[in-house]
């Protein structure tokens, strides 16, 4: 099965077919090819020429109501249709998701299981942060966004706020470290993650990423001052135990009164969608979204919107040149997420910055639970049906 577009390499379930069939290859841009049988019974014994054309003879020129081989690959059966318009709705079934040759029952058992080993990973991932006052923020946003760039002014501007903050940055992308090195040329430690394919970072990446980071020893290092005891479960299920002694009295947590100890961002693969799905072990889900971008980008991808607890719109010093509607853009976000706090930054011109430095290093700010985080995915469909209704009416 090709992992890019989740086509595959034979039909699922397709019976051999009298009548005029043929074959012809489909090239996806990563090189990989593999062949699509089509059965025309109307075209027997009248169509008897060679296939080894392109497709541009006028019999692909009408359209065709449900070919049997989409009905075999599809179990589930066709896509939600607007009647009005014609338009396809693949994602309104159980799974909100469709695959080729999957059922909607099978997709969601799978997603279950594979969310499942990410979430045992990240739940550990959170234990650790919290032991020694490490608070994660999980950045998205689109490819373009200007996500690293408003990183590397932020970690600038925590330098001069904050001189004794420890900062470091775990940096996702399918290729290249040039994020990770533009990070390191601020002076933070960084570690790049490479996900090849993959469209998001998970969990037990960051385990592995957080192990290799300097941060890592330097919360170490300080916990010894403030003494207790956990085990650390690293992504490969190895268990050790850290043992810290204490040398003043106290019975509670120290991040909450006086702000973190240290600040772990982790930049995700620019992607507004899988990311929506995968709990990293982070404090908050931050969306960045470029002014550049369009103000709807939240009712077009609602569920990562409804998963943020913080929308940073970007790149504000370009509004005097843009068509862009601020206060439409917030009420979007708002549709599918009621309690998401917005801000709006630059970091050409400095703009918003101090509000987003107060944000980062305020000291009680709960995670967002997973019963939470459910209703907000619910949220979002609602308002993506209620958004849908408007259209049609």
């Amino acid at each position: 099965m090709c992992v890019v577009c989740g086509c595959s390499t034979g039909t699922p379930g397709a019976q051999p077919s009298t009548g005029a069939s043929h074959v012809h290859e489909h090239r996806h841009e990563n090189g990989e090819v593999h062949n699509h049988a089509h059965h025309h019974p109307e075209h027997d014994a009248r169509h008897g020429h060679g296939h080894d054309h392109t497709h541009a003879h006028p019999h692909h020129d009408h359209a065709h109501d449900q070919p049997a081989h989409v009905e075999s690959i599809r179990p589930d059966g066709a896509p939600q249709v607007d009647a009005a318009t014609g338009d396809l709705h693949y994602g309104a079934g159980s799974a909100h998701v469709s695959v080729p040759g999957m059922s909607q029952a099978r997709a969601i058992k799978i997603e279950m299981n594979v969310l499942g080993a990410n979430n045992r990973i990240a739940a550990q991932n959170r234990a650790h942060f919290a032991a020694h006052d490490v608070v994660a923020y999980n950045l998205v946003s689109s490819p373009g966004s200007g996500k690293t760039t408003l990183l590397c002014a932020t970690i600038e501007a925590l330098k001069a706020r904050a001189p004794h903050l420890p900062v470091a940055v775990i940096e996702g992308d399918q290729q290249t470290s040039h994020d990770a090195d533009r990070i390191r040329a601020t002076g933070a430690p960084a570690i790049q993650v490479n996900t090849g394919k993959g469209c998001h970072l998970d969990a037990p990446m960051v385990a592995d990423a957080f192990g290799r980071l300097s941060l890592h020893g330097h919360v170490h290092a300080a916990a010894q001052a403030h003494g207790h005891a956990h085990a650390h479960t690293h992504a490969d299920g190895s268990v050790h135990v850290h043992e810290h002694s204490h040398d003043h009295e106290h019975g509670h947590s120290h991040a909450a009164e006086q702000g973190p100890g240290a600040l772990l961002f982790i930049e995700n693969v620019g992607n507004l969608v899988c990311p929506a799905m995968w709990d990293l072990g982070e404090r908050a889900k931050v969306a960045i979204l470029s002014v550049t971008e369009g103000e709807d980008k939240p009712i077009k991808y609602p569920d990562m919107f409804a998963a943020a607890k913080l929308m940073l719109l970007n790149k504000v010093d370009l509004l005097p040149h843009l068509d862009f509607d601020v206060a439409k853009c917030i009420d979007y976000a708002r549709r599918v997420n009621p309690g998401i706090e917005v801000l709006l930054v630059s970091a050409r011109n400095g703009q918003g910055m101090d509000a987003w430095l107060d944000w980062l290093l305020q000291g009680d700010q709960p995670a967002l639970s997973p019963e939470a985080a459910e209703l907000a995915r619910l949220r979002a469909r609602v308002a993506e049906l209620e958004a849908k209704l408007a259209a049609q009416g």
